[in-house]
């Protein structure tokens, strides 16, 4: 059956209706994973799915991966202690996943949660955190890995790509994030009552969508990296998109395949 491209609208209202659905059929608190590659529009479908959640009187609470970076004075200690890869912030093991955990379960309790942002362009969490009243009905749980699994284990001796092959020619760094993977944030992805992927066509598309992301942020701060710097940098997360490219879809409670131009293809 040929597949139809949707907007993002009819993308978002699909996403709503499964979430909303899932919230009144086990009738307490949900957390719903929302995986996409760089620049898929993971982060602008959580906004616009809390505005639609909320005028139905679903109480609803973004939590971005991104904002539980540690802060680049920690990652410099990563980076001397297990390997200089780590400095960038982005891979499992970058994050810090107990804070993180803490206010998942914080979320679905009575009381107050203090969710953190983190300034990408100053490197480091700002202040104050947005404090929201808890219990939320749904808490939309974004970001680039979110819910990803460890390769098998014969499938890191290869790398991927030129970062792999020149600067971890010994593996140490994609072992640690495989490590990651399968401690901490297998432990943190098990709290998910569902898990939805924006299933990028490839991982060559990502250069451009993040791109697109990088001239945003220059055009409004004067900051950004060149298209070079923009290279090295997705090329971290090569591995891991790929493997969750080619792994996730089958497992997906909710898989959204898009084009190249972030429409959906439905059907």
């Amino acid at each position: 059956m040929r597949k139809s491209s949707l907007s993002q609208a009819d993308l978002a209202q699909s996403f709503v209706a499964h979430a909303a659905a899932l919230w009144r059929s086990v009738g307490r608190p949900v957390i719903v994973g929302l995986c996409g590659a760089q620049g898929s529009g993971k982060s602008t479908l959580a906004e616009v799915s809390k505005h639609e959640l909320e005028k139905r009187g679903i109480r609803t609470a973004i939590v971005a991966l991104d904002d539980f970076y540690l802060p680049r004075e920690a990652r410099l200690e990563l980076s001397s202690r297990i390997h200089p890869l780590l400095l960038t912030r982005g891979v499992p093991g970058t994050h810090d996943t107990d804070m993180l955990a803490g206010c998942l379960q914080q979320l679905v309790q009575p009381g107050f949660c203090d969710l953190p942002r983190f300034d990408k362009a100053e490197d480091t969490r700002t202040e104050p955190a947005d404090r929201i009243r808890t219990p939320v009905d749904i808490v939309l749980f974004e970001g680039w890995c979110v819910g990803a699994r460890p390769q098998p284990d014969g499938e890191l001796e290869a790398p991927v790509n030129r970062l792999e092959a020149e600067e971890d020619r010994d593996g140490v760094w994609r072992t640690f994030v495989q490590a990651q993977l399968a401690g901490p944030y297998r432990n943190l992805f098990a709290s998910l009552d569902a898990l939805a992927l924006l299933k990028a066509p490839s991982f060559e598309v990502v250069f451009s969508w993040r791109k697109e992301q990088e001239d945003e942020l220059r055009a409004r701060t004067g900051r950004g990296m060149t298209d070079a710097e923009l290279v090295r940098f997705i090329a971290h997360y090569e591995r891991l998109t790929r493997w969750i490219l080619s792994e996730m879809p089958q497992r997906a409670d909710w898989c959204f395949p898009l084009d190249e131009r972030r429409r959906w293809l439905a059907g």
